[in-house]
């Protein structure tokens, strides 16, 4: 499931100069009221596009960061190599910013997001026929590169869409909804697709084509959506190309420039790195310690029950704290709502650290507890995003905000590859009680960022 400029640091936004006043909207017109912002398409209500395209948006992601580490764990590839090599996946959204100007200078958000789809969609189909093949560990891979970078692409193309179509207190209150859509892809795709599979190979189909399976019925419906959303997508008047003279390539470097000229520029990539730092190295390792058996310090869980417990109950929780933390920020704004939502991602994850040392034998016990720290987490994720809104505004929104989502990615990238290793040295317990400590870092940028008054907060006069 995706920064004004710098309200962030205690100074304001760069403003457009005025060459640039053509491209994007200022931002008191951003404001003015939902259907100048909107242009040609008024009468497309937010609720029919907003929750479909984060939920397509969240399919391939989900794919290839989360499901795939299910795939290569059922087809008995190692801890070590599933974390090492699942998260150099990440790679793409790290680097996506060198790219995203293209986004800015060709074409529409519109053109690139509906394109990328059907893109998207042959990938899936690719990496379902990898899988049986004899060197699926490497044909899978590769696939899933190709997928990642079209899934990257698309996410600039996608979120600076829903920036321009939305003025900027519909895009607080739509925080929680994009949030939730995008966690139900994760559903979908942890919950429906890993019980599928599981379901499949109780029935007595193997891995492979149990996988094989499952990913062509998921790039049959994403390729299916694709086409809706080339109909159904509005059409911001906002959404043009720049003219002639801005697709120099000196105007690409300039873009690059206005992000790095932000003031606070370091307390800002240093949130966006570390925010997620526990949860870069959690989530690489909590599915394997769910299938693990328990004498490897898991729970000894099966492909359907990791789909009940982790991959719906927690979603769906995760959802409802998505949902929860858009409307919180939209009501009291991101400043007064920062710590509390901080501190409802980084607290829970004190329930791995109980599942470690207790090996509770009730399904429902650890649904429990997964709905607790995804409830959480859900909470603290939208006061993130809202933060990269933040940074991101100004004429260039869609580039910057790609670039924030780089510098997230790479946060979650690099403690990822390590996690493998480094929980098998300590072992399920140590490792999740070293998550806790590694919340730290997060608490100390969190503290050094700085967020205007009433920024998220939805105004009267909206």
């Amino acid at each position: 499931m995706p920064a004004p400029s710098d309200p962030v640091t205690r100074s304001q936004p760069i403003p457009p100069s005025d060459s640039t006043r053509a491209e994007a909207p200022s931002k008191a017109g951003a404001q003015a009221s939902p259907e100048a912002h909107a242009g040609a398409s008024p009468s497309v209500s937010p609720w029919g596009w907003v929750p479909s395209l984060y939920f397509l948006q969240g399919i391939p992601y989900m794919v290839v960061m989360s499901l795939s580490t299910v795939i290569y764990k059922n087809m008995s590839v190692s801890n070590t190599d599933v974390a090492l090599y699942t998260s150099s996946l990440y790679l793409p959204w790290v680097i996506k910013p060198l790219w995203s100007p293209l986004v800015e200078m060709l074409g529409t958000k519109r053109l690139w997001t509906t394109l990328l789809q059907l893109g998207m969609g042959a990938a899936l189909a690719a990496v379902a026929l990898t899988l049986p093949m004899d060197h699926f560990f490497q044909l899978s891979l590769a696939m899933f590169w190709l997928m990642a970078f079209a899934s990257a692409s698309h996410d600039i193309a996608a979120d600076g869409f829903y920036m321009l179509a939305l003025p900027q207190h519909q895009q607080a209150a739509f925080v929680g909804v994009r949030s939730t859509f995008y966690r139900l892809a994760s559903i979908a795709c942890n919950g429906g697709m890993v019980w599928l599979a599981g379901e499949l190979h109780d029935e007595g189909q193997d891995w492979a084509h149990a996988w094989q399976v499952v990913l062509a019925l998921c790039a049959a419906v994403f390729i299916a959506l694709a086409g809706f959303h080339a109909w159904r997508l509005p059409r911001p008047a906002a959404d043009l190309p720049p003219p002639p003279a801005q697709r120099q390539w000196h105007h690409f470097f300039d873009i690059f420039g206005e992000f790095f000229r932000k003031p606070g520029l370091m307390v800002i990539i240093g949130f966006l790195l570390l925010y997620r730092f526990p949860e870069a190295q959690l989530l690489k390792l909590a599915t394997p310690f769910l299938l693990d058996p328990a004498s490897k310090g898991g729970l000894g869980l099966d492909n359907k029950a990791v789909g009940l417990a982790y991959g719906t109950v927690g979603l769906v929780a995760l959802t409802l704290g998505g949902l929860l933390g858009g409307w919180i920020i939209s009501k009291v704004g991101l400043k007064r709502a920062l710590w509390p939502l901080v501190l409802a991602m980084h607290l829970p994850n004190v329930v791995f650290v109980a599942m470690a040392w207790n090996h509770p034998g009730s399904l429902w016990a650890i649904c429990a507890a997964l709905a607790v720290e995804q409830f959480g987490y859900g909470l603290g994720f939208t006061a993130y995003l809202m933060f990269m809104i933040l940074v991101a505004d100004g004429p260039h929104k869609t580039a910057h905000y790609a670039l924030c989502t780089g510098f997230m990615a790479l946060g979650m990238m690099v403690p990822g590859m390590w996690s493998g290793w480094l929980q098998s040295q300590l072992g399920y317990l140590h490792f999740f009680l070293w998550v806790l400590v590694a919340a730290v870092p997060s608490l100390v940028m969190t503290a050094l960022i700085r967020v205007p008054d009433g920024f998220g907060k939805k105004q009267p006069e909206a």
